[in-house]
């Protein structure tokens, strides 16, 4: 039962990573609104809204990708995958997820530190005149986000394992009672 509270705990990390996504696409929305009112009702453009726009969207595409994977929407062959057992499911998440996501995750996340820590030390900030200050701040999303894809993925593996266990009765999470 340790592997299925565990797997458990890691997917309500993975749906507050959503929220936080979800909240960021609202705010990306308000400073869109923003801009588009500022610049055709007033004339007016500001390098900084639009340089937040970017901004929030990689937050928010980076954070909300353990959520997308804890609720299976990521990209598959679901023709194929669709059709098979859960089991055979499970197999195949286990493998890839083992194989393929871990080691991309921790790669992005090694690399994507030193150029977070790169762009501090430079004190990198916009080029353009009103632009954004302190560009590490969202190029350190990307390891953050990477570990947590990371994290996410460890609770893909172990829902396989206790699919293949018997621990779960098949992908809806329904535990098997004994």
């Amino acid at each position: 039962m340790f592997l299925l509270r565990l797997q458990q705990t890691i997917d309500r990390f993975s749906d507050l990573l959503g929220k936080i996504a979800a909240v960021l696409f609202i705010l990306m929305l308000f400073n869109v609104f923003f801009d588009v009112a500022s610049r055709y009702l007033f004339n007016t453009v500001y390098i900084g809204m639009q340089e937040l726009e970017w901004h929030l969207y990689a937050a928010m595409f980076m954070l909300g990708i353990p959520f997308t994977l804890k609720a299976g929407g990521h990209v598959r062959v679901d023709v194929i995958y669709d059709q098979l057992s859960a089991r055979r499911r499970a197999w195949i998440d286990l493998i890839c997820t083992l194989l393929l996501l871990m080691p991309f995750c921790l790669l992005v996340a090694w690399y994507g530190v030193d150029f977070a820590r790169e762009s501090f030390q430079l004190g990198e900030g916009s080029g353009d005149p009103g632009g954004l200050p302190n560009r590490w701040i969202i190029k350190s999303v990307i390891p953050f986000a990477m570990f947590f894809n990371f994290i996410s993925g460890v609770g893909l593996a172990l829902k396989s394992i206790n699919i293949l266990s018997g621990r779960l009765k098949d992908d809806d999470y329904t535990p098997v009672q004994h």
